[in-house]
């Protein structure tokens, strides 16, 4: 699949780049995918959630009355679940929430959602460019000269450029990654698919090892 390469006002710069079949235009496999997203998605909670069991509360451990004739339940202590203030009851606790995926599915679900976005033409291949200091407005002019659209725009860089994050950070349905953090989530999340020239030979090259 052959794209051309755009100049950064939009214009054809009159080279073409040549997607791998082998990364572009697999039989794409849904379950690879959706296991991708789910590990990914997962590895993203902290599971911080906490609450305080009887060990934990400040109370005394003094017994509250004596052990019989008190007409009533023999309680032991304040820090019991049954009174205002004790320790919950299996409350929640720190969880680990994060999992392991085999690399080669991966990799399968990382070419399969790259194979969407080809076949849905959604796709685009820029010059590299670089900015000289971090300009939202220049940026936004850049998305709009390439018509990338105004929902769900990712660009995969090469390599990091703090002027061109920072030049995004502040548009709400723009994500600037490099090609190191590409991942089966954020290109499904993507409605378009911005690759900055070289980006996609990277790509090719991490199939062939």
């Amino acid at each position: 699949m052959k794209l051309p390469v755009l100049k950064i006002d939009g214009t054809d710069s009159g080279k073409q780049v040549e997607l791998e079949d082998s990364v572009f235009a697999v039989q794409p496999n849904d379950h690879a995918i959706y296991l991708d997203v789910v590990q990914y998605l997962a590895n993203q909670r902290h599971g911080n959630a906490k609450t305080k069991d009887r060990s934990e509360i400040a109370h005394s451990t003094k017994k509250l009355g004596r052990q019989k004739g008190g007409g009533g339940a023999r309680h032991g202590s304040l820090k019991s679940n049954i009174f205002v203030g004790g320790g919950r009851v299996f409350g929640p606790v720190p969880r680990f929430y994060h999992s392991k995926l085999n690399k080669k599915v991966k990799a399968l679900a990382r070419k399969s959602a790259l194979s969407y976005k080809a076949a849905e033409n959604s796709i685009i291949v820029l010059e590299p460019f670089t900015m000289d200091a971090p300009k939202t407005k220049q940026f936004l002019a850049i998305n709009t000269a390439i018509k990338a659209g105004d929902r769900k725009v990712l660009y995969v860089l090469p390599e990091n450029s703090a002027n061109i994050y920072l030049s995004s950070r502040n548009i709400p349905f723009v994500n600037v990654i490099t090609v190191d953090e590409i991942n089966t989530y954020e290109i499904m999340n993507a409605n378009s698919l911005v690759l900055i020239d070289g980006v996609q030979d990277v790509l090719a090259e991490r199939n062939q090892r």
